[in-house]
Formats: C-alpha cells, structure tokens, sequence
C-alpha cells in the first residue's frame, strides 16, 4: 500500500517503505499523511474513496488513523493574551460574522467589543482554514487580519491557530514603516 503525505495542497504518493520515517518527519509541522492508491492501480470506488478521505490522521500512519470531528467557528473562544471572540453562525457558504473582544490595545480610549467578519473553507477533512476583519472603529483607527485554521485534536477539543496583521493609522507616509505589526495567537473554545 502506497501512502499520500498532503503537503499544502499537493497530495505527494510515498512508497511505503518511506512511510513512516517521512511521516515522523513531517508530524513536527503538522502535516497530514493518508493511505492512498499507487499510480496506475484501478481507481477506487466512490464508497471507497469517501473512507480513505475519513482516515486523514494528524499523527499520520502507524500511530493509529482517526476521524476527525468537522470544526464549527460558530461560538465563543479566547486566545492566550486573554482576547475573546464570538462567532455567529457560519452560513452555508462560510460566511461568519461576529464580535472581538479585545483583552489588549495601545489606543487611549477604553476598549470596547469590535466588529469581525470572515469566511471559512467548509472542508471535508474537518480541519478548516479561514480568515476574518476585525475593525476598532469604536476606539481605534486600526484595523486587523486574522487567518488561521481549526484543528481537533487528540483530546477532541478543537483549537485555532492563527496570524495576524493589525494596520494602525499614521499621519503621513514617512511613519508608514511603523504602522503594521504581525503576530500569532492560539484560540481555544470557550462556549
């Protein structure tokens, strides 16, 4: 049996005899690893071809394949700077929006809950990416990105990992070297 190591967006056919060193390697950058067909074999039914699609595993091959539990946005999270976030329901297209709940800022006037609005990749695989605005326009002039993706994890609790951009602004275009920051947050479900 051949294996499939998804790298990005390309599906990569592994003998197996290199299965499970290349999935050890690649398990530190959470990559995904897959049972799959060798080339030139019969292509797999449809029923088939669903069931291999279910066996997606974190831990890639060896260690066990699991189900992974679709990752729903829709509810309350809190990032490790303390931040919360509320995210209304995703419509069938991955539309959301919400509230941020910002639990830090530089602006002088008192924070108060923000705007947001996104999209998200509704995957099969249950490990979704997506992207959503934040705008301080009630306390700030900034503005913020955020993308990221859900992962569940062995313990079924879902967490997102994301990066940010935040554009503050400046008076003129000789200060525009010092108005984005980047930084990186891990969101864990809090209702």
């Amino acid at each position: 049996m051949e294996y499939l190591i998804h790298d990005a967006q390309l599906l990569i056919p592994v003998p197996e005899h290199h299965r499970e060193k290349l999935c050890q390697q690649r398990e530190e950058q959470k990559l995904l690893c897959q049972e799959g067909e060798r080339p030139g074999e019969k292509k797999a039914s449809e029923k088939d071809e669903k069931a291999t699609k279910s066996r997606w595993c974190a831990s890639c091959p060896g260690k066990g394949a699991r189900d992974i539990k679709p990752c729903n946005l829709t509810g309350w999270w809190e990032n490790d700077l303390g931040s919360k976030m509320e995210v209304f329901e995703v419509d069938s297209d991955g539309t959301f929006f919400g509230e941020y709940h910002t639990a830090v800022s530089s602006a002088k006037k008192p924070i108060q809950p923000s705007p947001m609005t996104g999209s998200q990749h509704l995957d099969e695989d249950g490990q979704c990416t997506f992207g959503f605005t934040v705008n301080w326009k009630k306390f700030s002039d900034s503005t913020a990105v955020f993308v990221g993706q859900c992962f569940n994890g062995d313990d079924g609790k879902e967490v997102l990992h994301t990066s940010w951009l935040l554009r503050e602004k400046v008076s003129s275009e000789t200060d525009d070297w010092k108005a984005t920051r980047t930084g990186r947050n891990t969101f864990t479900r809090v209702g």
